[in-house]
């Protein structure tokens, strides 16, 4: 696990509850919540607590192993794929899913003179086929 190699280089200690919350996050395309990943590591570390995942969630955020979203007014979102890319959102049942396709979107000429542009991400918002099929539409 790649991951795990460059923690380990930067000096954070892997201890089985980081480990077990890295081997979740890997490749994990569920964008899921501190919560989700909580109830799925506990379910093979029964003592883990919410606290844990938190801080290891940060520290991995900290350290760019995982992207943290704030697409969801409600919840974070943790996404272990750090590349450049795009969501999209479910209106109806909150699912996430990458969206791998740049576009080429500029800002105001005045704002590009005062910021010096490092990133962007653009969220899609729309219905999934299985909350589509619900509606009829």
């Amino acid at each position: 696990m790649a991951a795990m190699e460059r923690l380990r280089k930067k000096g954070i200690k892997l201890t089985p509850q980081r480990l077990a919350i890295l081997e979740y996050l890997e490749g994990n395309t569920a964008h899921p919540t501190a919560e989700d990943v909580h109830a799925a590591v506990r379910k093979r570390h029964p003592t883990m607590s919410h606290a844990t995942v938190y801080n290891t969630l940060r520290t991995l955020r900290d350290h760019g192993e995982v992207l943290e979203l704030t697409i969801d007014p409600g919840r974070k979102h943790y996404d272990p794929n750090t590349q450049p890319h795009h969501h999209i959102i479910c209106v109806g049942c909150g699912s996430i899913a990458d969206v791998f396709q740049d576009f080429d979107v500029s800002i105001p000429e005045e704002l590009d003179r005062e910021y010096e542009i490092l990133g962007s991400q653009i969220e899609f918002h729309g219905l999934c086929r299985d909350c589509r099929g619900k509606t009829g539409g």
